[in-house]
């Protein structure tokens, strides 16, 4: 039986996916890329935000197109907007055989059987606990690096997030399942490790009784082969000295911390029901840089909240100004059914939020661009991802870029060089959001 596995979302849903996968292909199932040719078509969705749905709600319905048609047996579905829209999913799209909700995809192998033998499946597990896993992920991302999701749900209700109704109350991994897992990954190959969740600076303090993510960091900076820990999903009010000392004392760890804060204006950060305010997020940046001054700070800004003004979008962009992150992502509000954001008053027009954002990006390309320059002579070390088509030129990540989301330094050379290798480059020229390098020594498998 062939198998099409669409994975929509962030990197905390492709985590399940690789999962589930790995569960999958312990059977008599090969995958493919084709849905004209799969016999089995699942869909692991995202609902965080209006075109996270729409992307898979569309997808669904062109999936359910080869179900209704006979060439796919099998069509499931999986992931957020299954856990948010059960009843009208099973209602309006008939073809789906399965559903899965968010705590429920250690079932998948179940559900599959159940679809083979023409029976509906469904299985929504309480958001409770964390799935029974029994066998290794597969592995998406190349196999040189990979996303390591330390901890399921969350438990700060920002009034305009869905996440705590349909992923539930933060819930944490022990260290030793963590260590484990990222061992099995190092063995494999992989020599970057992501650490992602809902948050990921709370992590341990439901098991523990105190956040425990400097732990967590000591214990993978033992594994050997490993090269980075990268940290991403940081609140900044969590962000405390513990956490520092190990950035700080940990070779591996990444000097890199996403930190999202979504605005810095007081009264939306308290409408957002954020636990921060402008000065303390000035100062926990301050802090940082003093602490850890080569330490590459990304950010996430939200434009357009309910009853934000055009004062406090310019108070905004003096911020942005003021601050210099190195990495920035700003996004229109979305309004989602179910939270308090949604019902409140003065909600701004959409080409208003569109056009903000606009703004916001443009001056973080200005920034960035004046970051980039100053990096002119710098020697990096380079994870490479890939060689440039019909060039001598390849694609490398330095500590500063997370895969997917950040920028990339081009290094010229008619050295033979591999996904996965990492070299040593001199920063040589700049782009607004990557850098241009040469080959400094010989290379490292």
């Amino acid at each position: 039986m062939k198998l099409l596995f669409i994975s929509l979302g962030c990197d905390k849903n492709l985590v399940d996916s690789e999962f589930m996968l790995g569960m999958l292909t312990q059977r008599d199932i090969t995958l493919t890329d084709f849905e004209e040719e799969a016999d089995i078509i699942i869909i692991n969705t995202c609902a965080f935000i209006g075109d996270a749905k729409e992307e898979s709600i569309n997808t669904i319905l062109e999936m359910a197109q080869y179900r209704k048609s006979g060439s796919c047996k099998a069509l499931i579905v999986t992931g957020c907007l299954s856990q948010r829209y059960q009843d009208e999913v099973l209602r309006e799209i008939p073809e789906v055989d399965a559903i899965l909700g968010t705590n429920s995809y250690d079932k998948i192998v179940e559900a599959l059987d159940a679809c083979l033998e023409h029976e509906k499946y469904t299985n929504f597990a309480t958001l409770e606990g964390l799935p029974k896993l029994h066998s290794k992920r597969l592995l998406t991302t190349g196999g040189h690096y990979a996303h390591l999701k330390i901890a399921e749900g969350c438990n700060k209700n920002c009034s305009y997030c869905v996440i705590p109704s349909i992923r539930g109350r933060y819930r944490s991994v022990p260290i030793e399942t963590l260590v484990a897992q990222a061992k099995e990954l190092v063995d494999e190959g992989v020599k970057e490790l992501i650490l992602v969740a809902q948050e990921t600076t709370l992590y341990g303090i439901d098991l523990y009784g105190e956040k425990s993510l400097h732990k967590l960091l000591d214990a993978l900076n033992e594994i050997q082969g490993l090269l980075w820990i990268r940290i991403m999903y940081c609140y900044p009010e969590e962000i405390d000295a513990n956490l520092v000392a190990a950035i700080k004392r940990n070779s591996k760890v990444a000097h890199y911390l996403d930190m999202p804060i979504q605005h810095c204006n007081d009264e939306i950060l308290r409408r957002m029901n954020r636990k921060t305010n402008k000065k303390e997020l000035m100062e926990h940046i301050a802090l940082l840089r003093k602490e850890i001054p080569d330490i590459t700070l990304r950010t996430t800004l939200i434009c357009g909240f309910p009853g934000e003004t055009f004062e406090q979008h310019e108070e905004l962009m003096e911020f942005i100004n003021e601050m210099e992150f190195d990495r920035l992502g700003a996004f229109a509000y979305s309004p989602e059914e179910g939270t308090k954001a949604c019902d409140m008053p003065d909600q701004v027009e959409e080409e208003t939020k569109l056009d903000w954002v606009s703004d916001v990006m443009e001056l973080q390309e200005e920034i960035s661009m004046d970051k980039n320059e100053s990096m002119a002579g710098r020697e990096l070390t380079v994870f490479i991802e890939g060689k440039v088509a019909d060039e001598n030129a390849y694609i490398g990540r330095t500590y500063r870029d997370a895969p997917g989301i950040d920028g990339y330094i081009f290094i010229h050379t008619d050295e033979e060089l591999c996904t996965g290798d990492i070299v040593k480059a001199i920063v040589t020229g700049a782009y607004e959001y990557d850098l241009i390098g040469e080959l400094k020594d010989e290379f490292t498998k």
